[in-house]
């Protein structure tokens, strides 16, 4: 397989072509586990582990580092607004490290829901303070920095590439421009290294440095962590295209000014997932966690392909709507799949349809890793008369390897559910409290649904109707 990404250093295709032959070092930002992460948030996780699992899948070997803030950052992706993390605490009577366990394994969980593999290496900020100080000391070594108010800045006047991936105008950024005004600042693209001076009050997490008692400002922990187990010079770095202008920018300068050399080769960013609002935001309130949307009814894996129903570069517009129709899509496709009769698909003999069917599908997913065009290759394969049933199940089986729909695991799930009897007085009563609540006979309708609930019984209602589930 030959690969070819979009690579946001320069706005082109390009082809791939990793550092060491045979291998992928690939560097990704992860959570701030100050609060559950929104759908958001799981959009970037979802694309890089199918660009894992397809690198994978061409014979790379992948060194993959995922990063967890837990050391906490600003509300802002400057250096200016509230510790997230101080925040949180506060807001749930927690301390700050309590915080970070909690919403750490929170992230854990989400991600082995909407079966993401699991990267090579989570690395956590709070293990790595002393690579980070290394890292600013090396910078200070160099002459990148100064110190102001108590607090180590970058100098970005000393590094002339500055803001190059951005494509920023240093020329006409002003104060306030990008980030709060810093009256420390020698120039307003200029960044805090090390915190020894809180602008916020007392901070919770500190540690010893060469410049005091303090603690790292966000930007330095991925140069630090991502040399640390990637080297000085790695192959893809990946997030969500927000972070371009300030934390990808400031991660350029500090790390190609330290280790003296180029730091990464390909940029991959995903797009947002825009509600009708707006952009997803925690600080808003206007946000949907995974959890939220299993409680009306979905399952995780109904998210997982209403994601790769569109290309990551591309904004996707959530709606109840459009995650019924991923649904519905979705269960429909395993249906389908189920009805092909087929319990062993292994070893299968590919014929020459089925080898072009392949080809196509790898051709889709390694240029640029377009998902629609994968998820179309299988519905194809489902209409193509010259396909036997063995064949059409073992590529698509194969093809899942990279869309990670965990098919064959839905389709035995599926039937299950099949073989389960229907119970015809919970059946009654659940039209019955249909009728009572079209019928806007809410106290009868909630009548019905507490008695249910006594008998161990729980109905989730969802845009395709209600269900029942034991408790």
């Amino acid at each position: 397989m030959e690969f070819r990404f979009v690579n946001s250093d320069g706005r082109k295709e390009m082809p791939f072509e990793p550092i060491e032959p045979g291998k992928v070092g690939i560097y990704c930002c992860g959570p701030t586990v100050y609060n559950y992460a929104h759908i958001g948030n799981l959009r970037p996780y979802t694309i890089q582990d199918v660009l894992v699992r397809a690198l994978k899948y061409g014979g790379f070997e992948v060194n993959h580092v995922v990063n967890i803030t837990d050391v906490g950052h600003l509300t802002s992706d400057g250096d200016d607004g509230e510790d997230k993390m101080i925040k949180a605490a506060r807001e749930k009577g927690m301390s700050v490290w309590d915080i970070a366990i909690f919403f750490t394994k929170a992230f854990y969980n989400d991600i082995d829901r909407l079966n993401i593999q699991r990267p090579s290496r989570f690395s956590k900020a709070t293990e790595h303070i002393e690579d980070m100080i290394s890292m600013v000391k090396t910078l200070e070594d160099k002459g990148f920095t100064y110190q102001a108010g108590g607090n180590v800045y970058f100098d970005t006047s000393q590094f002339k590439d500055y803001g190059k991936m951005a494509n920023l105008d240093m020329d006409a950024l002003k104060h306030g421009a990008r980030v709060a005004v810093d009256n420390n600042k020698k120039n307003p693209g200029d960044f805090v290294l090390w915190f020894t001076e809180s602008k916020f009050g007392k901070q919770a997490m500190t540690w010893d440095s060469p410049w005091g008692v303090g603690y790292p400002g966000w930007h330095i922990e991925c140069s630090a962590m991502s040399t640390k187990y990637l080297g000085p010079h790695f192959d893809i770095h990946c997030g969500g295209v927000d972070h371009i202008p300030v934390h990808h920018t400031n991660e350029i300068a500090q790390s190609e000014a330290a280790n003296g050399c180029k730091w990464v080769n390909y940029w991959l960013h995903n797009e947002f997932i825009i509600m009708k609002s707006g952009k997803m935001s925690k600080s808003k309130g206007n946000f949907l966690t995974l959890q939220s949307l299993i409680d009306e009814g979905y399952e995780p894996l109904d998210y997982r392909y209403f994601l790769l129903g569109a290309h990551y570069r591309s904004q996707l517009i959530f709606s109840w709507e459009s995650m019924g129709a991923a649904k519905s899509a979705r269960k429909s496709l395993i249906r389908k799949i189920q009805n092909l009769g087929v319990t062993n698909s292994s070893d299968v003999g590919l014929s020459d349809e089925g080898k072009i069917w392949l080809e196509q599908f790898e051709n889709h997913i390694s240029q640029d890793l377009n998902t629609p065009r994968c998820l179309a290759d299988i519905y194809g394969i489902l209409k193509y008369p010259s396909l036997d049933n063995r064949e059409k199940v073992y590529l698509i089986f194969k093809m899942d390897e990279i869309l990670g729909l965990d098919l064959e695991r839905s389709i035995e799930a599926l039937e299950v559910e099949d073989s389960l009897p229907m119970d015809d007085e919970i059946t009654k009563l659940i039209q019955e409290r249909y009728e009572a609540r079209n019928n806007k006979n809410f106290a009868q309708a909630d009548e019905i649904r507490d008695k249910l609930l006594k008998q161990g019984i729980r109905l989730v209602d969802s845009p395709e109707g209600t269900r029942w589930e034991k408790i």
